[in-house]
Order: C-alpha cells, then structure tokens, then sequence
C-alpha cells in the first residue's frame, strides 16, 4: 500500500514538474524565480529544485537561463534586432549579465554569434539550425563547433 502511495506521489510531482517546464517555456522573457515557480504548484522551493533536477538534469533556473540563451540565439540569427535588444527581449535587465550568460553557454559573445550566424546559416532551414546551434550546458560549449551530419 505505502509503494503504491509513493508511485503515485512521485507521478503527481512529474505532472507538477512538468508544468513548471512548460511555464518556463511559455514565460522564458518574464521575470521568474524558483519562489514563484514554486509557489505555482504548491511546492517549498527547495523541494522543486531538487525534484526539477531529478527529473531534468538541471535546476529549473539554469534551464530558465538556458531556455532565454536559446531564444536570444534564434533572434540573433534571425539578423533584425540588435544584441541590446534581444537582451530585453528574452527577460533580461542588463546587457553585461545577457552577455556574460550567452558567452558562458555559447562560447562566443553575442555579438560575434551575430556576425558568424549570418555567414554559417546561410540556406540552412531555421529548425536545423536552432538544433545544430543549441547551447551546451555546464562549460562544454568550447570543446567542438556543431557540426552538420
């Protein structure tokens, strides 16, 4: 009976985690933070923090910085606004901190992503492109360019 009630807890918190993702997904450009996450789904921020990770490979606010490093990646490649305004855009308050984040994750600062983007995507569709160029968590992003197989 305990098992049972166990299973069926740990199915609960994946449904709950599963909405803070999709939260994050949908409001990567508002302000968040693990407290109103977690307030979200009636959790202790603690809690959500160590079961996002469980789940996920990573706390639900790496992937929040992640999340807004791929968006700004796709603005940028996209070539119509500038590297401040697409700080803004993904939920960003300072360009020092935007930069500092996208060169930690990307490997180069925006930028100099901007420049290479326009000359390597050239012809290539858009969703190949955000696969081939997605960040690269925990410090790897300068280990190899992405390549195309």
């Amino acid at each position: 009976m305990a098992r049972r009630s166990a299973a069926q807890q740990r199915l609960r918190d994946l449904a709950l985690l599963r909405r803070v993702r999709d939260r994050i997904d949908r409001e990567y450009s508002r302000p968040l933070d693990v407290e109103a996450l977690a307030r979200g789904v009636n959790m202790s921020a603690g809690h959500l923090s160590r079961q996002f990770r469980l789940a996920y490979g990573e706390s639900p606010y790496s992937y929040l910085m992640t999340r807004r490093i791929e968006r700004a990646m796709a603005l940028l490649r996209r070539g119509d606004l500038d590297v401040t305004e697409v700080c803004f855009a993904v939920g960003y308050s300072s360009l020092g901190t935007f930069s500092a984040r996208f060169t930690e994750l990307v490997g180069v600062p925006p930028s100099v992503y901007r420049r290479r983007a326009e000359a390597t995507a050239a012809g290539i569709p858009p969703c190949v492109a955000k696969q081939v160029t997605r960040p690269i968590r925990n410090g790897e992003a300068g280990r190899a360019e992405p390549q195309l197989l």
